[in-house]
C-alpha cells in the first residue's frame, strides 16, 4: 500500500479542504495555528457544524449514525482537519466511548448515549488512572459495590483530561475484589459526574494550564444499567477503547502542521543554523511519510470489536515524530517561542515552548511507551 489516492478518495479530500476552508470560525482557525486554548464553548460549536454535516463520527457505522467512511477517507479526513487546523471531534466522546458503545453497549445504551455523545450534548471525561494504577492499570483499587440495583462506588481518578468541563465519565471500577487475575475483576461504568458525593479538583500542569483533574468518587450511586458490557469482565472493554485510541493518538496531520510551521520560521534564523533546522525537518518528514502508510495498513486490516495489539506501533512512533516536531519549532522560534502563556496573563506569540512541554505527556499518557513495546513483544513478536 501507498499514499497514491484513488480519484474518489481525491475528490473526498477536496470536499473535506473545501468544507474546512468555509465551515471552520476564522478566529478559531486563527487561535488553532497560534497554539492557543480554545474554550468548550469554540468545542461545542465545532463538534456541532461537524455533527450537521455528518462528520463529527469519523470511525462510527451508518446504522449509529456515522458516515460510515472507509480507512483511507478516515484518515484523510483527520489529516486535513489536523491541518486546516481545526479541532478534532471530542475524542473521549467520539474515539473513545463511542466504539466501545457500539460494540459493547446495550440497545437502550446506545440510543441514550450515542446520539448526544456524537453532538456533544454530552461531555464524556476518561476514570482510568489513579494514583499507583497508570500503565500498570490492572492495580486499580477504586470500588464497586452492588447494592440492588445500583452500584456504590468509592476510590480517586487521576490526570482526568477536560473533566472541569465534563458530565459524565466513563471509567473502570473493581468490582470483584477476590478474582483469580487483577483484570477478571474490573467492570466498565457510566458515572455521572453530577452526582452526590463526585468532587473533581484541577491539577494545573507546568505550562500553566488546567486540562488534567483528580476525580473523587465518595459512596456514588450508579445505576446498575450504566454498567457496560458484564460484570467483571470490563478489562475487554477497556483493552478495545485503549487499542481504538492507540491507533488515532499518531495524529499526524498535527505533526505535518508543526513542521510546516516550524519550516515558516527558519528563513528568520542566521543561514547556518536555519539550514540545520531545514535538514532535521526533512528526515523527519521522511518519517512522517513511513508512519502514514503503516497507520493505512493497520486501519485496513482491523476487525471490528477486536483490538490489534498493532496500534501500538502508532502510538510509538507517532508520539516520537510529533514530539521531535515539536522540539524543532521550539528552536525556529527563537526567544519568541521560549516563553508561553499561563491562564489569564496573556498570550505568547506562538506557544512553542508551551507546546513542547505538554507534548512530553505525550510518552506516558495511552499507555507508556515502555508498555507498548511490552505489548508488541509479547503479542506481536511473540516473545
Amino acid at each position: 500500500m501507498d499514499l497514491t489516492f484513488s480519484p474518489e478518495e481525491i475528490a473526498f479530500r477536496d470536499e473535506v479542504r473545501d468544507f474546512m476552508a468555509t465551515a471552520l470560525p476564522s478566529e478559531l482557525r486563527d487561535r488553532m495555528r497560534q497554539g492557543r486554548a480554545i474554550s468548550r464553548e469554540d468545542l461545542v460549536a465545532w463538534q456541532r457544524i461537524l455533527n450537521r454535516r455528518g462528520w463529527a463520527t469519523p470511525s462510527w457505522p451508518t446504522s449509529v449514525g456515522g458516515p460510515g467512511w472507509s480507512a483511507v477517507q478516515r484518515h484523510i479526513f483527520m489529516d486535513e482537519l489536523h491541518q486546516a487546523p481545526a479541532p478534532e471531534p471530542l475524542s473521549f466522546n467520539v474515539s473513545m466511548l463511542g466504539p466501545v458503545l457500539i460494540q459493547f453497549g446495550t440497545e437502550e445504551q446506545k440510543t441514550r448515549f450515542l446520539p448526544r455523545a456524537a453532538n456533544l450534548d454530552d461531555w464524556w471525561a476518561q476514570g482510568f488512572s489513579e494514583p499507583g494504577a497508570g500503565s500498570d492499570l490492572a492495580a486499580l483499587r477504586t470500588t464497586a459495590v452492588r447494592d440492588g440495583d445500583h452500584y456504590v462506588v468509592n476510590g480517586q481518578k487521576m490526570w482526568q483530561g477536560m473533566a472541569q468541563n465534563a458530565d459524565w465519565m466513563f471509567t473502570l471500577v473493581r468490582t470483584d475484589p477476590d478474582a483469580p487475575k487483577r483484570q477478571m475483576g474490573i467492570s466498565f461504568l457510566l458515572i455521572d459526574l453530577r452526582s452526590p458525593g463526585v468532587t473533581i479538583r484541577p491539577i494545573i500542569t507546568i505550562d500553566g494550564r488546567h486540562e488534567v483533574n483528580e476525580v473523587f468518587l465518595d459512596d456514588v450511586r450508579v445505576p446498575v444499567e450504566n454498567r457496560v458490557g458484564p460484570e467483571n469482565d470490563g478489562w475487554t472493554c477497556a483493552k478495545y477503547l485503549l487499542s481504538s485510541e492507540r491507533t488515532g493518538i499518531a495524529r499526524l496531520g498535527m505533526t505535518k502542521r508543526l513542521i510546516a510551521r516550524a519550516k515558516a520560521l527558519c528563513p528568520d534564523l542566521p543561514v547556518v543554523e536555519g539550514r540545520r533546522i531545514l535538514e532535521q525537518l526533512a528526515r523527519l518528514e521522511a518519517g512522517v511519510r513511513v508512519l502514514e502508510v503503516t497507520q493505512l495498513r493497520i486501519l485496513a486490516a482491523q476487525v471490528p470489536g477486536q483490538a490489534d495489539p498493532r496500534s501500538s506501533i502508532l502510538k510509538i512512533k507517532g508520539v516520537e515524530l510529533r514530539q521531535t516536531a515539536s522540539e524543532l519549532l521550539l528552536k525556529a522560534s527563537g526567544r519568541r517561542g521560549r516563553a508561553f502563556a499561563y491562564e489569564g496573563h496573556g498570550e505568547a506569540p506562538l506557544e512553542a515552548a508551551s507546546n513542547f512541554m505538554t507534548l512530553r505527556a505525550a510518552s506516558i499518557y495511552g499507555g507508556a511507551t515502555e508498555v507498548q513495546k511490552t505489548i508488541l513483544a509479547k503479542s506481536v513478536l511473540g516473545l
